[in-house]
């Protein structure tokens, strides 16, 4: 089994305790990290002993073993700056990273036990494929399949998909997710990369419930003392859901107008409708949407759409083949320093001018011959690096 320090692992009881451990990259994920989460949770599925997982994200101004440093950011995402230094030097293990990322998603997604997420803080990127899935239906009366979700968010939580800033697009099997947010939230979430907070991520079923920050810690102890399966579940029921109850958001987190144009199909068109619209709300939407990625936010449009109908895996599958494309363009003869994902991060992150030069320049100028070759597969079925997920 991997083992990192940036990923604390013990048993109490019989719950499964994870810390990720990087605080001052925010938690941020590398590929020891990521390999060490998939080792031990496979370890865990397998252990009769477990009968829970829990896991949240240190806090870099706590003193180590203490309450306060147990709960901060939860995870920023996956290493940037690593994806910056792999591609410009053609190194494999950036298409590992891809894949044993995207595997660690689907075993979180259809983890076969309880699966906890305390959702403090910082929550983007591939922090959300550690959290994300179908939640526990009814807590109160557990369906025959034991496992399911608890996705805990607090008063600090601060959730997006922030990639098309990046000119990448939401993975981690962000397209499966978003594209099940009610109405057309997802597409808003996905192409603008808007950061929600707790109240709104339980209001559009990124989240289950909303629990003051100071609470945390005692809850973390408490799950500890359950021993049982049903104790795990009366746990949930009582002393979560019950005792945490959310208010009911007083307004939807979209104007059904601008709800109503992130449902056209196209971005141009969305884009479009927007600006005839010509209220405050619409003139900020489109000043966000012109800073991304043009060509991403076509092939991210196309994502969600794809993804509403697609299983798990063959969405995990999809953008195994979109990431792909996003550093080895082939077909517009871009890659390394020329993709637009290396050329996202280089402002961002590397060079910090915030001036990506994106190409093409405008959202107008995406043609579909563009897009439609980000999804097609460069390998064939069984050679694919996700042929083996059900």
């Amino acid at each position: 089994m991997t083992t990192v320090p940036e990923v604390q692992t013990r048993v109490a009881g019989a719950i499964g305790l994870i810390t990720l451990n990087r605080p001052k990259a925010l938690n941020a994920l590398s590929l020891p990290m990521v390999r060490a989460l998939l080792a031990i949770l496979q370890v865990w599925r397998d252990d009769p002993r477990v009968m829970a997982v829990a896991i949240c994200g240190s806090n870099k101004h706590g003193e180590q073993g203490s309450p306060q440093a147990l709960f901060g950011s939860f995870c920023a995402g996956g290493d940037i700056r690593f994806f910056h230094e792999a591609a410009l030097a053609n190194d494999p293990q950036l298409g590992e990273f891809f894949t044993q990322e995207y595997t660690l998603n689907h075993l979180i997604q259809t983890y076969p036990k309880p699966y906890l997420a305390f959702m403090d803080g910082i929550v983007m990127g591939g922090g959300m494929g550690l959290c994300q899935g179908v939640a526990l239906a009814d807590p109160v009366k557990p369906s025959a399949r034991q496992g399911g979700k608890l996705r805990i968010v607090t008063e600090r939580t601060k959730m997006a998909m922030p990639e098309t800033g990046i000119g990448l697009f939401p993975d981690v099997g962000g397209g499966y997710f978003l594209s099940r947010c009610p109405g057309r939230v997802g597409e808003y979430l996905a192409l603008t990369g808007q950061t929600i907070d707790g109240g709104q991520a339980i209001a559009t079923g990124l989240a289950d419930a909303l629990v003051p920050s100071d609470a945390l810690a005692g809850l973390w102890e408490s799950l500890q003392s359950c021993d049982t399966l049903a104790a795990i579940h009366d746990w949930i029921a009582t002393k979560v859901i019950a005792a945490h109850a959310c208010p009911t958001s007083s307004k939807d987190l979209l104007d059904p107008e601008v709800e109503a144009a992130f449902g056209l199909p196209t971005v141009a068109a969305i884009v479009a409708a927007l600006e005839e619209m010509d209220t405050e709300t619409a003139r900020s939407i489109v000043a966000t949407l012109r800073q991304r990625s043009p060509l991403m936010l076509h092939v991210v449009l196309e994502q969600v759409r794809r993804a509403r109908t697609m299983a798990l895996a063959d969405d995990l599958r999809m953008e195994r083949d979109i990431v792909e494309h996003c550093f080895h363009t082939r077909h517009l003869d871009r890659s390394g320093r020329s993709s637009e994902t290396v050329e996202g991060i280089r402002a961002l992150a590397i060079d910090k001018d915030f001036h990506p030069r994106w190409n093409p320049a405008r959202i107008e100028d995406v043609t579909p011959a563009m897009v439609q070759p980000f999804f097609v597969s460069p390998w064939s079925r069984q050679d694919h690096p996700l042929r083996g997920l059900a």
